[in-house]
């Protein structure tokens, strides 16, 4: 097959980054791919791409009209010359399904997102039958796909985008009389919660015995100004904002606990490249979180948007940090066994297979 890979942005995170490593896979079962972005946002997952011997194509600015974007879109799709069209992201998918329509090509597309704006959501339903495969990126967003879509189970696929890198080395335990180093990545952007997670330190400030912590932000994003300026009126000192970061292995190194306080996900990549150093991971009750994370055994749920909550689990792990290394081990345990390579080979292998049928 010749694969039209197109996706909304080449923003750093989410979606993007693991655009090489799907490559891989598809290179392994003797495809090719070529990638584009309608518009590129901050282009951070640009290099990457570069990296693994590709060139991105960006179709637009991140002004531009959608009606220049499908146009522009098309006109590439026509000089690749694709057997297959496989989009990402809302805007993407759509703007993809009518190329393929206009072209006679197949479409696939990936589902990432737990959450749909309203307008979103009724326009995919209504071109639901436009893409011949649909894929959901892990367990949670592939049920959901058939849920909110109203698509046969048979129409749908998961191949959940994260693997593990066996031979990175974990995190170091916490060691007594040392600061409890907590850490999250994320856009700062409503979504990934961390106004609720400030709300939560607020409500830790006057609780006696805790040992000294500290919580570093790993991203960047819209909300950067906002939630500095909470954390400078309210005395938040603890907080710091690392800006975006490149090595998030090197980041997650220097953590004790992983703190993904999100109003919605859907894999949520950043909290398994967490488990996957050996940290125990208190997370939101969404997207595959809900799965992953065991509570007391390798992390902690709470459920969205209740600071208190949070601060009572936060709470838990700050008097005890002991724990947080054997926890951190077991989420390790968890990730290695369900998201190896080899799982992560055999699930793309699965779908290119079904894509190849129909062509």
């Amino acid at each position: 097959m010749r694969i039209a890979y197109v996706i909304n942005t080449f923003e750093g995170g989410g979606a993007a980054l693991p655009i090489p490593d799907i490559v891989e896979v598809c290179r392994a079962n003797g495809h090719s791919v070529d990638v584009a972005a309608l518009s590129p946002r901050n282009g951070r997952a640009m290099p990457a791409l570069r990296k693994a011997g590709l060139e991105p194509v960006v179709l637009a600015e991140d002004t531009s009209s959608p009606a220049l974007m499908l146009h522009r879109l098309d006109a590439w799709v026509r000089k690749v010359q694709p057997t297959h069209i496989w989009t990402s992201l809302t805007r993407a998918t759509l703007l993809g399904q009518l190329v393929g329509l206009r072209q006679g090509i197949p479409v696939v597309s990936w589902q990432h997102n737990a959450f749909l704006k309203p307008a979103n959501l009724a326009l995919l339903r209504l071109m639901r039958n436009r893409s011949r495969l649909w894929v959901g990126d892990s367990g949670y967003v592939t049920e959901l796909t058939c849920q909110r879509l109203g698509l046969p189970a048979e129409r749908v696929m998961s191949w959940p985008i994260f693997r593990i890198d066996p031979d990175l080395a974990p995190a170091a335990p916490w060691r007594a009389g040392e600061v409890v180093q907590i850490g999250s990545l994320g856009r700062l952007d409503p979504s990934k919660g961390y106004d609720v997670l400030f709300r939560a330190l607020l409500a830790l400030r006057d609780v006696p015995g805790l040992p000294p912590y500290r919580v570093t932000i790993g991203g960047e994003g819209a909300e950067y100004a906002r939630l500095q300026g909470f954390c400078q009126r309210h005395g938040l000192d603890q907080v710091r904002f690392a800006g975006y970061v490149e090595d998030t292995a090197a980041f997650l190194r220097g953590c004790h606990l992983y703190a993904q306080p999100s109003r919605q996900e859907g894999f949520c990549i950043a909290a398994h490249e967490a488990m996957n150093m050996g940290l125990p991971v208190l997370g939101s009750t969404v997207g595959e979180m809900t799965h992953s994370i065991t509570e007391g055994v390798s992390g902690w749920h709470v459920r969205p948007r209740r600071p208190h909550e949070l601060a009572v689990k936060l709470e838990q792990a700050l008097r005890q940090p002991e724990r947080l290394a054997p926890m951190g081990q077991a989420a390790r345990a968890y990730v290695a066994q369900h998201f190896s390579p080899a799982a992560f080979m055999q699930a793309g292998s699965a779908v290119l297979q079904r894509m190849a049928a129909l062509a």
